[in-house]
């Protein structure tokens, strides 16, 4: 059963924050696995990864060269990147050098660092991220193929912290070094995916974009924080200090569907979770959504996932990779950007 579940808990209680509910539903989990120092000319190849990746320049500078991009691109100390997509990519002292492969100078069990060359010049930190593999595709489908944060950016001073703060513990080798590393390693990633929300006026329509935009933020709050209340769009314009007509149109400019399918799309998404994660009935999950009926509930389920409440839960229990959910509809604005 589910025990308390967020979308059940007193409403004075419920979190106001909708980016954080949806890193939650997607499980996101940090991890630095390793880094290396280097001095003279160098270049290191990474094979394509299959999870989300990071990397932060700690000391020096050096170009990253990134598989289906035009020209590398220059890092400079304290600059952050994130790898969403399964590209191959190189760093190096300068474009030019010839890299060696990085599966075989970190090869060995427990290598996670390394040394280049001749002197310490340039100092590197990476990691990657851990998605659920159902669940996380609601974040990695809206993310751009790469992300760069200059250290010269809006949120500087965090990440020169965290930084430090990574590369003390590193060292430091002391108690609980490895949870407060990966608890850093976290704090990067959601401070890179902040420094992206700042450049929301280039993104393209969808919930990403639409938690960026602070007219409709209060409504998000209200919709994220209750999905099971029965919203009218009328309450929801009046939060946002709008009218029905100019909330609705500027919710689906940037949000890319009117209120009320984002509202229909989020529960789904809770819904889908329960039915995967827990043995609760069809129909309380259903009453805890908002729907008067578990014949209401199915048919909106199967309406935008293409298969019924319990055979996707009966698919679920198999694995993820028979999981109905990856054969929704394209419709699902809550997956696309």
């Amino acid at each position: 059963m589910l025990d308390n579940p967020y979308y059940l808990r007193d409403s004075s209680n419920m979190s106001t924050d909708p980016f954080s509910e949806i890193l939650k539903f997607t499980n996101a989990e940090s991890l630095v696995t390793g880094g290396f120092t280097a001095g003279g000319p160098w270049a290191i190849r990474f094979p394509a990864p299959d999870k989300i990746k990071f990397f932060a320049v700690v000391k020096g500078h050096c170009w990253v060269s990134i598989e289906g991009e035009a020209a590398p691109i220059h890092f400079e100390t304290g600059d952050v990147g994130l790898l969403t997509a399964p590209r191959s990519f190189v760093l190096s002292s300068a474009p030019d050098v010839e890299p060696l492969d990085a599966m075989a100078l970190f090869s060995g069990a427990g290598r996670s660092t390394t040394q280049l060359g001749d002197g310490q010049d340039f100092a590197h930190i990476g990691g990657h991220v851990l998605l659920d593999p159902v669940g996380g595709r609601l974040l990695k489908d809206v993310l751009p193929a790469w992300i760069h944060v200059p250290a010269a950016s809006a949120q500087a001073t965090a990440f020169r912290w965290l930084l430090d703060q990574l590369v003390e513990e590193r060292a430091g080798d002391l108690p609980g070094a490895q949870l407060a590393t990966a608890q850093l390693a976290q704090l990067l990633f959601i401070q890179i995916l902040r420094a992206h929300l700042q450049t929301s006026d280039h993104m393209p329509a969808g919930w990403l974009r639409a938690l960026a935009d602070p007219r409709i933020a209060p409504a998000l709050r209200l919709m994220h924080g209750e999905p099971g209340r029965s919203w009218h769009l009328e309450d929801l314009a009046r939060t946002c200090a709008m009218s029905r007509t100019s909330f609705a149109n500027h919710f689906r400019a940037v949000a890319g569907v009117p209120p009320l399918t984002y509202l229909a799309e989020w529960r789904m998404r809770l819904a889908e979770r329960a039915l995967r994660e827990e043995e609760t009935p069809v129909a309380a999950i259903a009453g805890s959504l908002g729907y008067t009926s578990e014949s209401a509930f199915s048919n909106a389920f199967k309406r935008m996932t293409g298969n019924s409440p319990q055979k996707f839960r009966n698919a679920a229990q198999k694995g993820p990779r028979e999981n109905p959910s990856s054969r929704s509809r394209d419709t699902d604005a809550m997956r696309t950007a």
